[in-house]
């Protein structure tokens, strides 16, 4: 539950304070953390441990007790004999003792909102737990996802974590690749607040060498059981986005528009769409040239004077360029409808090619 650094990383400061050594063992005397080599009074804890009292002074060390829900955790050695070592004994086995209790509730919230967001739980068992936790049922909120490579690193979790100022937000992670934020917003917040934290959020991981981290995120939920609901919709914004927004690295659910359908057609469907438009041709077969023409055609909503402007070519060239096109398709892309047929072909297209190459 609490991690072994965590424990040594304490006792190193609670000597900067107090100018004493401290070891803390398991209750058979393994050592745990220290910041002296106390290895002779480490064999007297497993006797200590059996032993009905809760403090006792042993061969000028100071033994203390540490209970964890009334069972016994570890042994807490303070190095010296005095009474002033006692108390100061005392304060430190105290600290680590809430210590513990911090943990194990933060342990328990991180487990709850794992099996909320994976859809693990009751929906009485839902708003029971929350309760328990202290919890609200009733906030608004929404889920980021946090996805790169680098997160793989065991420190990104509580570097992320670190980062979310607010108390009421939640950092987990449930795989390797993905640490998952569920935002605790207040009533004033809009879209343009989620995605001002995003980026905010975006800025940090660069800073800290995450230089390929992507973010997405959901829809607002306004109570505790759809919370689930929002990560569904921040993975599929998260897939969606490197499809069709691969220059992106904070994409939202809201903004993936047709995207959002196409990714959920059937691959066999796709390939007779496929089919009908191109003739069995494949929209991979254009050159460059003609690619680059599409492109930018569509990005100037068919405006054939802004095209051939921004292409440096003259008008009757990109025309030419058009008719040779609709020649080998059978698509104007000067008329709306034949242009939207076009432009979604080509997604179902870059849609297919992503699906298949996690099949090999």
């Amino acid at each position: 539950m609490i991690s072994n650094q965590i424990l040594q990383n304490t006792l190193d400061g609670l000597k900067t304070i107090s100018r004493v050594d401290f070891m803390i063992c398991d209750t058979d005397g393994k050592e745990v953390a220290s910041t002296a080599d106390m290895s002779t009074a480490a064999t007297t804890v497993a006797e200590f441990a059996a032993s009905p009292a809760e403090s006792q002074e042993l061969q000028g060390y100071q033994f203390f007790k540490i209970f964890d829900d009334a069972l016994l955790e570890y042994v807490l050695i303070a190095a010296g004999g005095s009474d002033d070592i006692y108390m100061v004994g005392k304060m430190v086995a105290f600290q680590i003792q809430n210590l513990l209790v911090a943990y194990k509730e933060r342990f328990d919230k991180d487990n709850f909102i794992k099996n909320l967001l994976l859809d693990n739980l009751l929906l009485v068992d839902i708003y029971s737990r929350a309760k328990k936790l202290h919890i609200q049922s009733e906030a608004k909120r929404v889920v980021l996802i946090v996805e790169s490579d680098d997160i793989k690193d065991n420190n990104s979790l509580e570097m992320i974590r670190g980062n979310v100022s607010n108390n009421r937000d939640f950092v987990t992670a449930v795989d390797e690749n993905n640490v998952i934020v569920v935002l605790d917003l207040s009533d004033g917040d809009s879209v343009a607040d989620i995605e001002k934290r995003a980026k905010g959020l975006a800025s940090f991981l660069k800073k800290e060498g995450m230089k390929h981290a992507r973010i997405s995120y959901g829809t607002v939920v306004r109570e505790i059981k759809e919370v689930s609901r929002s990560y569904k919709e921040a993975k599929m914004a998260l897939d969606v986005g490197k499809i069709f927004f691969d220059e992106r690295d904070i994409i939202a659910y809201s903004e993936l528009g047709i995207g959002r359908l196409i990714y959920q057609l059937p691959i066999p469907l796709c390939k007779m769409f496929i089919k009908e438009i191109f003739n069995g041709k494949n929209p991979d077969d254009f050159d460059e040239e003609t690619l680059s023409t599409i492109n930018k055609f569509f990005e100037n909503s068919l405006n054939v004077s802004e095209t051939s402007r921004q292409l440096f070519i003259h008008r009757n060239t990109l025309v030419y360029r058009l008719d040779k096109l609709q020649k080998s398709t059978g698509l104007d892309l000067r008329v709306f409808e034949d242009a939207i047929t076009f432009k979604i072909a080509l997604m179902v297209v870059k849609y297919m090619k992503y699906m298949e190459s996690f099949e090999y």
